[in-house]
């Protein structure tokens, strides 16, 4: 099983930092196409916007597991310690079922829309909503994987942040 986290935490690593140089790539070819050669590449913004998009959905699930989601440890550094291990797995708990039910509905959307394409790109609806749907069931296994452990490990997760 770690294993297979492991293979997928790498390919949304690797497809993160994909994302993020076609999100600089776009907009700079189009400066350089409309300004150098006066001809301006169509879709250009809406094609930056979409890889913003799945960058953004796609590389949230390897923010969590890097521990890089707002976790408010201020606020939780004043209740007791098995207090802030309930009020932990509340909040992971909580996050794993928001996740999965937005992945569920994304799938759901997605379904009822196969016919449907974007404005500009015409990009088939499904390939839009994509991001969405992959992004939330990522973020709901790794948001999991942070209950698990928390669960294992039976007391709070210890702060990082200095309060003074």
């Amino acid at each position: 099983m770690r294993a297979v986290l492991h293979a997928i935490r790498a390919a949304v690593r690797g497809l993160s930092l994909l994302l993020l140089a076609l999100l600089i790539i776009t907009p700079l070819a189009q400066v350089i196409m409309r300004g150098v050669f006066v001809l301006p590449m169509s879709g250009a913004e809406e094609l930056a916007r979409y890889f913003l998009i799945c960058l953004c959905f796609l590389a949230a699930s390897y923010v969590t597991v890097e521990g890089g989601q707002i976790r408010m440890e201020e606020v939780q550094a004043f209740l007791p310690e098995r207090l802030r291990w309930f009020v932990q797995l509340l909040i992971e708990g909580a996050g794993t079922v928001f996740f999965a039910t937005v992945s569920v509905f994304a799938v759901v959307t997605i379904s009822r829309n196969l016919d449907n394409q974007t404005a500009t790109l015409e990009m088939p609806f499904p390939l839009f909503m994509a991001p969405l749907a992959l992004g939330a069931g990522l973020l709901a296994l790794e948001t999991f994987v942070v209950f698990l452990e928390r669960w294992r490990a039976g007391h709070a997760m210890a702060k990082s942040t200095n309060l003074t």
